[in-house]
């Protein structure tokens, strides 16, 4: 019976299972991110809402995946990494644009929705931890679960700092390091789906 595959397929199902929560969740928080980042002027809740949507590309990318050859995981993989990029770069212009506009964010806006985001990415984190050591698809996702917890406690200090200064640099700082942690995660798995493929 162990060459059944009823193992193999078990192991699918809870990726995939656990892949459509991810998705779910980090689908809500981009929502929630983008239209509190934009009403707050935010830089660094909106960075963050673009790091949630790249997630949440990922993790659908990485759906797709479950239960096919390697060669087609590395490649979800691949795709993850350059989705990632992309959104990198999107948020460093709007860190540009924000800092010849110079507007001062709410900050009571950025630290009850960086702490809201926060839990949800905990749990997602909590969630892909038992697949952390799965095929390249899954430690993608493991990856980019560990920068959005690292990003929401970015934007909760980034709130309290610019409370203190008043001043809106410290959101400009934060949203500008979200996206090079997006970067540095994309070329992460990038190079980790070209190990596969090679």
């Amino acid at each position: 019976m162990s060459g059944c595959g009823c193992q193999v397929e078990a192991k699918n199902a809870q990726q995939r299972k656990t892949l459509r929560i991810l998705l779910l969740v980090n689908l809500t928080m981009f929502l929630l991110e983008s239209l509190t980042g934009v009403i707050a002027q935010s830089t660094a809740l909106i960075a963050d809402s673009l790091d949630m949507l790249a997630d949440a590309i990922v993790y659908g990318i990485s759906l797709l995946a479950v239960g096919r050859e390697h060669f087609q995981k590395a490649r979800a993989a691949y795709l993850s990494g350059i989705f990632q990029i992309t959104l990198a770069f999107l948020v460093l212009l709007d860190v540009l644009r924000k800092f010849w506009l110079d507007s001062l964010p709410e900050f009571w806006l950025m630290g009850k929705i960086g702490l809201i985001a926060l839990m949800a990415n905990i749990y997602c984190l909590w969630l892909i931890s038992k697949h952390r050591k799965d095929e390249v698809h899954m430690r993608a996702s493991w990856i980019f679960s560990q920068n959005d917890v690292i990003a929401n406690i970015s934007v909760m200090i980034a709130g309290i700092l610019v409370a203190v200064f008043n001043s809106a640099i410290p959101d400009l700082l934060v949203g500008f390091g979200i996206a090079g942690l997006v970067l540095w995660g994309g070329i992460r798995i990038i190079r980790q789906s070209r190990i596969v493929k090679s």
